[in-house]
């Protein structure tokens, strides 16, 4: 078959039988229309006729005229491409199609690169649809005549093959979709002759193995004509697909366009499922293992789908043993993949290959998959869950049959311990709820088979049966408490997933059920679990935590109340036995869920509950020396119960209050007693705010707060670090509750407990945190275990230390704090970034969102300090090559990417920001003597990286304020030492308005021509709006001496230099547009006699030409130094940029997928064009997004 369409010979026309027809008229529904009227395009993009009539009335006007309704269906390509041109009837007889597509090149609008395959919103992913099912009813109507014609089918795989090849990536995308979506439509005219030429084939074997007597020979040859005539057409549809296969999807399927790239591996996904004996092997499947390694997600998603759809037959997944033997480790490494997407579905397809064959898979290609059973991202441990689930618990032998359903000795007894194995083996204990979650979804009926765990737990194990040990019955405790809570609370565990859902009716019965079971159950089972396992604390925490989730209605409804008894007999018996933090909260807790007075059971529990709080209470106040022990219990009851009628507080404070005087009192005395202050506090103010108090109770509540404050403030100070920590924890919240943010949502009434730091309570919560935080791990000796080397113990300190500096933190962010305390966190980003370096970043992000303005002041002071620090430690002569200047310099970068891209809403705080730090920088003269830069001038270096953050009106501005601290000698310095003022003053200049800038305006004003053209030339672009400046801005009165300073006050390092002539003011009325803008950096002058300005303006003049010649003269000699890095000149002309290759510009260019894989670029040739450059080299693809030149494939010098 010919590869393009060659020109027509004469009688073609009227062999279509349209020879009659007048030029322009088409055939649309049913009815002629004009051109320009309604086209094909239309009709299929509005899709108001049904496709199989839209395609019939095609085919009829193709029977009526050939020529003119293919010219019907390519001006349907190419307006599908989005492409405002249309083939003519003397373009479609006359020219080739190359020409034809350069033409239509020529007619696409460059300025838009939007398709109707790239459009969004619900017409265009219609119109996909409709586009697709019109290709594929196209062929299936014309599959027994048309597509036979050697016409039709030539002419159009020729066109979209030639389009398919173009640079324009509207025509490539829209020619390849369409290229394989037909291909996919012969694959089933393919298969459909197939089928027919085999029933033919065993119609002609069963009618010659007949008897000669019945043998009907006219039908053995209409037989054989019938399949010679199947064969023929099977073997014209075979070079159809060899065609496209090799001119489309062979070029196409390593695309540089990623969309492309994935249409073609869909469908070849198809014709493998569809006509598995013609391309399922290894000469097709290479393509889908190749393209696995794709740099796209999108790309590698398509390959998994298409090899799930293979391996969902166990038929074919059995034919593709030697594919997955070369590509099973890709697909394992997958599952790890860096988008969710494609790790989920590559779990998928492992569980596929997993069902068609056991011995794909080795153990540790399993165990790669199991692991993320736990992971954070749900579907993902969903997939690896149905993964897990299907490998341990779906194969049942045939001794298993005769088990009881449920119990100990029941199938799902068994795999329970199978799932308790495994949750040990993977030695993350700490995450069985993750389990769970995973399982949920495939094993919630196994996972909800309690009265099995139940079983395992209390029943004494049979004759033969091997028992479980104390770690396996721990682990079977933790994970039936989970099941309980995944079956009650429907939502994922906390980390996974985005929280809670509404649940449907269904699911609203399931869980009412589920609960209704879980308390029928372990209202009888747990009083027994509680009594065996009493002394075990793992044990006896977790199933302390089942009562809440019990519906107490069955209490009463069930005739339960003495398995009521019974547990609230063991709570009490569990609590007097235990000491353990863990298990008193739990029962605490589990007293809070069953005293509800809602319930009829309240008044039992009550009087249980009061019973023991009494003796807790008891022993307490008799007992004050012995009672280590039971405050621990009583202060787990703080939290969910109201003890303020004790009056706590003054046995409280008095215990805290000895302990400061006497300094030996164990520390968990003093850390219990602060927290049960800190609880009777928080109770007071819970009654005050809701307005249940006597009158009087704000004002004890006041003093007992500030009081407690002051407390906690000394315990700062103490040798415990224990001690201090949880001091300086309480301190924190309290604060932030009592801070001027509790008057809001109308509680102006509680503004007499609003409690604001002092600056001494302040400097020492910092100084906390710079001693207990800011360490290194080496440093810290609060290990529980008193073991650095154990790295559990480190990870619990780091994790205590982060704790301790997000509270303080959240006093900065809720400006319960000065902000600028802030500096001090700031200014360790850098050196502990991985331990606080998330931290740090968000209190600087909500600290920007209070006060845009004092954050920048916070993030120069932060730097300001580092530099000092860096003076004391290296001395005055300041290295930038160090280690030290480098680490401050990279963090001022980082604080300037901070700012973000949008200027205007920066543009104050980055102002008063290089306001403050020229300031520093010239705060300190030289310690050298005059003629020596100031001691600080280096830190210009390290303001510069914020440079890039001022608009250009604003680096005039900064500018100017910078020539106010310079004297004459200091602009003609170019030695060492000054360069960090040079680079300022360079990243401070913006275009041809500024090259020429000098530090005297007089010098400036007299240069040359083309610098006088270029500002008269840019002044009027560059000019602000008048009071649009920030200098308008309201200020703090710190930065008015800034927007204000007069002409008399002598700034550092200027004491004995003259004035400079750019602070002289010049005629309000000749003043430039652009000045107007800085006037609050101007200082007014005062009046000079006529003859002193005389005189002064003479010796100004001679001085002024000398100046002249030698800064030409040190200019020439700075240039000419190799360690001075000078860029091209603002004034200078770009280079034209070179355009290179659409195909080797795209970012992030296609590379090669497999070393087997060569990937080329294509040589395609554009016409001419008279608004166009020579065509030597290929133009970018101006319709394709991704490729917009970087500036490595510009020619041209950024800097």
């Amino acid at each position: 078959m010919a590869a393009k369409k060659g020109k027509k010979a004469p009688g073609d026309k009227a062999k279509g039988g349209g020879a009659g027809r007048a030029p322009g008229l088409g055939r649309v529904n049913g009815h002629y229309q004009e051109n320009g009227m309604e086209t094909l395009f239309e009709v299929v993009k509005m899709g108001k006729s049904a496709t199989q009539s839209v395609v019939d009335d095609w085919i009829e006007a193709y029977k009526h005229d050939r020529d003119h309704a293919l010219l019907d269906l390519i001006n349907f390509f190419i307006q599908c491409s989005g492409c405002k041109g249309a083939v003519s009837g003397e373009m479609f007889r006359h020219m080739q199609n190359s020409e034809i597509i350069r033409k239509m090149t020529e007619e696409f609008d460059e300025d838009g690169g939007d398709y109707p395959f790239t459009m969004a919103g619900p017409q265009w992913k219609k119109f996909r649809i409709n586009f697709c099912d019109f290709i594929a009813v196209l062929v299936r109507q014309c599959q027994y005549s048309i597509i036979y014609d050697e016409y039709m089918m030539d002419t159009v795989i020729s066109l979209l093959t030639g389009l398919s090849d173009s640079q324009v990536r509207a025509f490539r995308h829209t020619s390849t979709l369409a290229a394989m979506k037909l291909m996919t439509a012969l694959v089933n005219v393919a298969l459909n002759l197939s089928i027919n030429m085999d029933n033919t084939q065993r119609q002609y074997e069963a009618e010659r193995n007949k008897v000669l007597a019945k043998r009907a020979n006219d039908r053995l040859e209409n037989l054989l004509q019938k399949r010679k005539e199947l064969q023929e057409n099977q073997d014209e549809i075979e070079n159809m697909m060899n065609a496209i296969f090799k001119g489309v999807f062979v070029h196409r399927y390593r695309d540089a366009i990623a969309e492309i790239r994935a249409i073609c591996i869909e469908e070849i996904g198809m014709w493998m499922k569809l006509y598995s004996d013609a391309f399922l092997n290894d000469s097709y499947l290479k393509y889908v293992g190749w393209t696995m390694h794709d740099k796209q997600g999108e790309v590698r998603l398509k390959c998994l789908g298409a090899l799930q759809g293979l391996f969902h037959s166990r038929e074919l997944g059995a034919r593709l043993e030697l594919f997955t033997s070369r590509f099973k480790d890709r697909i394992v490494s997958m599952t790890l993949d860096k988008e969710y997407d494609v790790a989920v579905q590559a779990i998928k397809l492992l569980t596929l290959v997993l069902q068609s064959s056991d011995e794909i898979l080795t153990a540790e290609d399993c165990e790669s998959v199991y692991h993320l059973v736990y992971s954070a991202h749900r579907p993902i441990a969903v997939s690896a869950g149905e993964f897990l689930f299907k490998k341990l618990f779906s194969h049942r032998g045939p001794e298993e049959e005769g088990l009881p359903r449920r119990g100990r000795q029941s199938l799902n007894g068994s795999l329970i311990k199978t799932t308790v194995f495994f949750y040990l083996e993977s030695e993350l204990h700490e995450h069985g709820a993750y389990l769970v979650d995973s399982l949920w979804d495939c094993g919630s009926e196994l996972l909800k088979d309690w009265e099995s765990m139940i079983s395992l737990l209390l029943d004494e194990p049979v004759s033969g049966e091997e028992a479980l040990t104390d770690r396996q019955e721990t682990a079977l405790v933790e994970i039936m408490l989970c099941a309980i809570r995944q079956a009650c609370e429907c939502h994922p565990p906390v980390g996974r997933g985005t929280g809670k859902r509404v649940l449907s009716a269904k699911e609203k019965k399931t869980q009412l059920d589920d609960r209704t079971r879980i308390t029928e159950m372990f209202a009888v089972a747990l009083p027994l679990l509680l009594a065996k396992y009493c002394v075990d604390i793992d044990k006896v925490t977790n199933l302390l935590q089942i009562p809440k989730y019990f519906d107490l209605d069955i209490y009463t409804t069930g005739r339960l109340e003495k398995h009521l008894d019974a547990l609230l007999r063991q709570i009490w018996e569990v609590q007097d036995k235990h000491t353990d933090t863990e298990v008193l909260e739990a029962s605490s807790t589990t007293y809070h869920s069953l005293c509800n007075e809602e319930f009829t059971i309240f008044n039992r529990v009550d009087i249980a509950r009061s019973q023991l709080l009494d003796e807790l209470v008891d022993k307490f106040n008799t007992l004050l020396e012995d009672f280590l022990q039971e405050v621990g219990a009583s202060g787990c009851f703080f939290d969910a119960h109201d003890l303020s009628k004790w009056d706590l507080f003054t046995s409280n404070y008095k215990l805290l209050n000895t302990g400061l005087q006497n300094g030996d009192m164990p520390e968990q005395i003093v850390i219990h007693a602060m927290q049960c202050t800190h609880y009777i506090i928080l109770w007071h103010l819970a009654k005050v705010s809701d307005g249940s108090s006597l009158k009087g109770d704000m004002v004890t509540l006041r003093k007992q707060m500030r009081a407690f404050c002051l407390m906690c403030q000394r315990y700062l100070n103490s040798i415990n670090n224990a001690v201090k920590e949880q001091a300086f924890t309480i301190l924190c919240d309290l604060l932030l509750i009592f801070s001027h943010q509790m008057m809001s949502s109308g509680r102006e009434q509680l503004e007499p407990l609003v409690y604001t730091p002092d600056s001494s309570l302040q400097a020492e919560l910092l100084n906390f945190i710079l001693d207990q935080v800011f360490i290194d791990q080496d440093e810290d000796n609060n290990s529980t275990d008193g073991q650095q080397d154990d790295e559990a113990s480190k990870i619990e300190a780091l994790h205590k230390r982060r704790n301790l500096l997000a509270a303080y933190c959240k006093l900065i962010i809720y400006n319960v704090v000065e902000i600028n305390t802030g500096a001090d966190i700031f200014k360790q980003y850098m050196r502990y970034y991985n331990d606080y370096g998330d931290i740090i970043k968000e209190t600087l992000s909500k600290t920007r969102q209070i006060d845009k303005v004092q954050c920048a002041k916070t993030l120069v002071l932060s730097l300001q300090m580092l530099f000092n620090d860096m003076l004391s430690e290296l001395g005055f002569n300041v290295d930038r090559s160090t280690s030290a200047f480098c680490g401050i310099k990279e963090l001022s970068r980082r604080f300037s990417l901070t700012f973000g891209l949008d200027q205007m809403k920066t543009r104050e705080a980055i102002a008063m920001l290089h306001k403050d730090g020229i300031e520093f920088a010239f705060k300190e003269p030289s310690p050298q003597g005059q003629g020596s830069p100031p001691l600080n001038l280096a830190f210009l270096d390290i303001l510069s990286e914020f440079s890039s953050k001022l608009i250009h009106q604003d680096k005039r501005t900064v500018h100017k304020y910078l020539e106010r601290f310079m004297t004459v000698q200091m602009a003609l310095q170019r030695d060492d030492c000054w360069l960090p003022l040079i680079s300022y003053r360079n990243s401070l200049q913006v275009g041809g308005d500024d090259d020429t800038m000098s530090v005297i305006s007089g010098i400036s004003s007299r240069g040359s021509t083309r610098s006088k053209k270029s500002k008269s030339a840019t002044a009027s672009k560059r000019k602000l709006p008048e009071g649009n400046c920030f200098f308008d801005y309201p200020c703090s009165s710190s930065d008015a001496v800034w927007m204000n300073r007069e002409q008399n006050m002598q700034t550092p390092v200027m004491m004995h230099s003259p004035h400079l002539t750019s602070t002289v003011l010049r005629d309000p009325k000749k003043m430039r547009q652009e000045d107007s803008c800085t006037a609050a950096f101007t200082m007014p002058t005062e009046q000079l006699p006529h003859h002193t300005q005389v005189t002064w303006m003479l010796t100004q003049r001679q001085q002024v030409e000398a100046r002249q010649q030698q800064e030409r003269v040190s200019m020439h000699y700075a240039k000419m130094r190799n360690h001075i890095r000078r860029g091209s000149g603002l004034m200078e002309d770009d280079e034209e940029p070179i355009v290179e290759d659409v195909m080797m510009s795209s970012e992030d260019r296609l590379e090669d997928i497999n070393e087997d894989m060569n990937f080329e670029t294509m040589d395609i040739d554009l016409p001419a064009s008279k608004n166009r450059r020579e065509r030597s080299e290929l133009k970018p693809d101006y319709f394709d997004p991704s490729s917009i030149m970087d500036d490595s494939v510009l020619n041209v010098s950024m800097f």
